[in-house]
């Protein structure tokens, strides 16, 4: 079986609606006096409110709405309120807003006046507003991400017709979003995918939530998700078949827990967020010992980036733990790995710093490439190794990294995952035309200058450690460091074996064979196609990894 792109799991019952009709026809039903309409900003709200009142109308309904996003506090204020001085005006970075979404309303949302009439409260927020019904109206987030790169969308907050940056997009309206709609729990009657609001697909509360309680013991795929890169290779679209991304694909999301969504239904689903499985059901999903570590958050993503046929990825490092909370805002910080499924020969890693690397050449070398721009002899200060196929390479928050033409990497890292601090981006324009940023100051001020030289070699490019052996397979360590807090072993096998999250949750991915069959002791079976990325609950206990008589290799990722 071939990589499939839009894995979807059927609801335990009901079916998805489509369109406008079965919202109509639930107010029809339940003759609320006031519905409110919550959601993220980047959703077409007038397209989606539209076509509902159409509808209304249509069946002698009469409504009136109330766009709850004009009741924000002034912008100048929003801003003030979300933005930390340290990174007020940074051209990339912004801290993850840490506030409520109530708090960017000087009073609560409009209270819908009364009559006979039905009232309509719509927009970010809404379900403050008092209401006898409550829907989720919600769009993917590279839906969101793609409107605002065409410059649709205002921010959380700007006046309409603004054209919102992508900056505030990531780093504030979406953890402010999410966190809201984690506070609203089972409210809502009806979920609802905006992602073409002209014709929207929803599911009601009665069966949406078993349905999420069903996959929160069973091992699902998120909808993988694939961005095009100017460094962008060719293996996704050749191998993979995928092609979303032009002209190269270059970053495919495997599993992202902010950004990740799965598909219910049939031939034209709903996308629902995994956060919101996960915020469901953490003990189930995560684990009791990882929520208790992290809260209702999945700490695990895997990703792709795809160089193969494209060009060097810059080399970059990730903030470190004290930076990463004091400066950005967000708890932990992203340690890395990269796993190299596949290279060609020469195809490089690059990883730390080399022995002898002056550290105040390279930083006044690299402020030189960016000011004056003219090439990097990066090599003269970070090292780098031979990329070997099935080799896990180590990457603790400070170190400099990158992977070289030629790869492809699963990379398996913590899940914080857009603070890259670039060192040097080989003076690439973006897919827009315009520089690639460097970030010298944020990169400087986390390299970890041990990482050094032999150091380097002897602790972040380990070999493979054999754990446990049976017939017919062997089960290495490939990593294991005490500044991680996940391990990474593979599986290779030609025989069923026997498997357990013993409490904690797992993520695999089929490195090397055509398929396997996973199957837990529930009897719950799901067939894992080669480069596809399986997540498994806590909850799912017992398992086996079936490799059908062919042979298989199976890395598996989980908190330590």
């Amino acid at each position: 079986m071939a990589y499939q792109p839009a894995p979807r799991y059927p609801l335990v019952h009901g079916a998805v609606d489509r369109g406008f009709a079965p919202l109509a026809s639930e107010i029809e039903r339940s003759r609320p006096t006031s519905l409110a309409i919550d959601g993220p900003a980047g959703l077409d709200w007038e397209v989606l409110t539209a076509g509902l009142l159409a509808e209304l109308a249509r069946r002698g309904i009469t409504a009136r709405a109330i766009d709850v996003r004009l009741r924000l506090r002034d912008w100048a204020e929003i801003e003030r309120m979300t933005e930390r001085p340290a990174l007020r005006g940074d051209p990339v970075f912004a801290a993850a807003a840490d506030i409520d979404l109530a708090a960017l309303f000087a009073d609560p949302p409009a209270a819908p006046p009364g009559g006979e009439d039905l009232t309509i409260a719509y927009g970010p927020a809404s379900a403050l507003t008092p209401h006898t019904l409550l829907w989720y109206a919600d769009v993917p987030k590279r839906v969101a991400q793609r409107r605002a790169e065409r410059g649709g969308v205002p921010n959380l907050g700007q006046p309409r017709g603004a054209a919102g940056s992508l900056r505030r997009l990531m780093f504030v309206d979406w953890p402010l979003q999410d966190r809201h709609r984690r506070t609203l729990g089972r409210r809502w009657t009806r979920y609802i995918d905006a992602s073409d609001a002209e014709r929207p697909r929803s599911v009601v509360a009665g069966s949406l939530w078993p349905t999420l309680a069903a996959l929160a013991s069973a091992p699902f795929r998120t909808r993988p998700s694939f961005l095009a890169q100017p460094w962008g290779g060719r293996w996704v679209g050749d191998v993979l078949g995928v092609r979303e991304g032009e002209p190269n694909g270059g970053l495919g999301y495997e599993l992202v827990a902010p950004e990740s969504g799965i598909l219910l239904g049939g031939d034209e689903p709903v996308e629902v967020p995994l956060d919101l499985l996960v915020a469901d059901a953490p003990d189930a999903v995560l684990g009791a010992a990882v929520v208790n570590r992290f809260g209702a958050s999945l700490p695990i993503r895997f990703d792709y980036l795809d160089t193969a046929g494209g060009g060097d990825l810059s080399v970059h490092c990730h903030p470190r733990g004290g930076y990463m909370r004091e400066v950005f805002a967000l708890p932990y910080t992203q340690h890395e790995s990269y796993y190299v499924m596949v290279t060609r020969p020469g195809a490089r890693i690059f990883l730390g710093l080399r022995e002898d690397a002056d550290l105040d050449a390279f930083r006044a070398e690299a402020a030189r490439s960016r000011d004056d721009p003219r090439p990097l002899d990066v090599e003269r200060f970070v090292g780098t190794f031979p990329a070997l196929q099935h080799q896990l390479y180590l990457i603790p928050a400070g170190t400099p990294h990158g992977s070289g033409e030629g790869n492809v990497v699963l990379e398996i890292s913590a899940t914080p995952y857009l603070y890259s601090l670039r060192f040097y981006d080989w003076l690439r324009a973006g897919l827009d035309g315009d520089p690639r940023p460097v970030q010298l100051a944020h990169a400087f001020a986390n390299l970890d200058t041990a990482r050094r030289g032999q150091a380097v070699a002897d602790e972040l490019v380990p070999r493979p450690a054999p754990l446990r052996r049976g017939d017919g397979f062997v089960e290495h360590v490939l990593g294991r460091h005490p500044d991680l807090f996940f391990e990474v072993h593979r599986i290779d096998c030609e025989r069923e074996v026997g498997e357990s999250t013993a409490g904690r949750f797992h993520v695999l991915n089929l490195v090397e064979g055509d398929e396997i069959t996973v199957r837990t002791a529930a009897g719950r079976e799901h067939v894992l196609s080669y480069a596809e990325t399986l997540f498994v609950p806590a909850a799912a206990g017992d398992y086996t990894l079936d490799p059908a008589g062919g042979r298989a290799k199976i890395v598996k990722a989980f908190v330590a």
